[in-house]
């Protein structure tokens, strides 16, 4: 407990989670999915020769800004889970955090209606989806984190969506290239999302949350890991033989990136909190480097 002094004395202050603080609940370690994400769609639409300069830079923006709308609110589910035990300050910061969220996705949404307009309206529904999915993260009725689909629904919602939705908006086309190219990123986005289920696997099920490591167990959700990795390799390697990628050996780059977590995945809970920022790195090192190879 700490003190604090006051004109009618001193009185001691509530401790606070240090997960409520604002910078851990902004989570900066995950910025690298939309950056990496946002940059694949923009370095395509680049390679194509249609890059609108002003729109890649507001598709960055607009993606940084959902990311950290999404870190922000995600714990707010806290607030309405029975036996939480929270101080009145926890209470206070979530809610602050919570506020802060709605008010970046507030920021988002002028620049998701500049790129309708100037672009096209299918993007409209990719634009809403993705909405729809940043507040479903943890928010109820739906939190399809505590249903086991995080991993799975992140693919997709911050995965493939962001890579296509950025790159039509930067100035290209929604073909099938672009889906293809935005698998191997994608599959690390749903990495992040499982690196985070195990490094907090005894709290989650200690609090009855049903994550989807929680309901496999840690031992498969730890081969789940690896599998994931593995695919990427693969995915990687057969986008070099359809020659959507033609510098492979850029990538050469990213696998100290990729070793780095592993030696987190069989460690105690104790020593298992380096693993989400360490896979975060993976992230945003992979798709930079992809950028590169494309």
């Amino acid at each position: 407990m700490s003190s604090a002094n006051t004109a009618f004395g001193s009185y001691d202050a509530p401790a606070m989670n240090d997960k409520y603080r604002f910078m851990r609940a902004l989570r900066p370690f995950s910025f690298g999915v939309a950056i990496a994400t946002c940059l694949i769609g923009i370095t395509a639409a680049w390679h194509e020769g249609v890059l609108l300069p002003l729109n890649a830079l507001l598709v960055l923006a607009g993606g940084l800004l959902l990311q950290a709308g999404v870190n922000l609110i995600n714990d707010y589910a806290d607030l309405e889970q029975p036996g939480r035990n929270l101080s009145g300050l926890d209470r206070a910061c979530i809610l602050r955090n919570f506020r802060i969220g709605l008010g970046c996705f507030l920021l988002a949404t002028p620049i998701g209606f500049y790129l309708i307009i100037d672009r096209t309206l299918g993007l409209a529904p990719l634009f809403l989806l993705g909405l729809v999915g940043a507040l479903g993260y943890t928010l109820n009725p739906v939190n399809y984190k505590a249903r086991g689909l995080a991993v799975v629904l992140v693919f997709w919602l911050m995965g493939v969506l962001m890579v296509a939705g950025s790159h039509v908006a930067a100035g290209g086309e929604l073909d099938p290239d672009i889906i293809a190219l935005s698998v191997p990123v994608s599959l690390l986005v749903s990495l992040l999302l499982l690196s985070n289920e195990l490094r907090d696997y005894e709290s989650d099920r200690s609090r009855g949350l049903r994550t989807l490591t929680v309901r496999s167990g840690y031992s498969r959700a730890r081969s789940f890991y690896y599998l994931l990795l593995g695919l990427t390799l693969i995915v990687t390697l057969a986008l070099w033989g359809a020659e959507l990628i033609t510098r492979p050996w850029v990538l050469i780059a990213a696998i100290p990136l990729a070793l780095r977590p592993l030696k987190y995945l069989t460690r105690p809970a104790a020593e298992r909190r380096p693993l989400t920022p360490a896979t975060g790195q993976l992230v945003m090192g992979y798709g930079l480097l992809f950028c590169l190879s494309v």
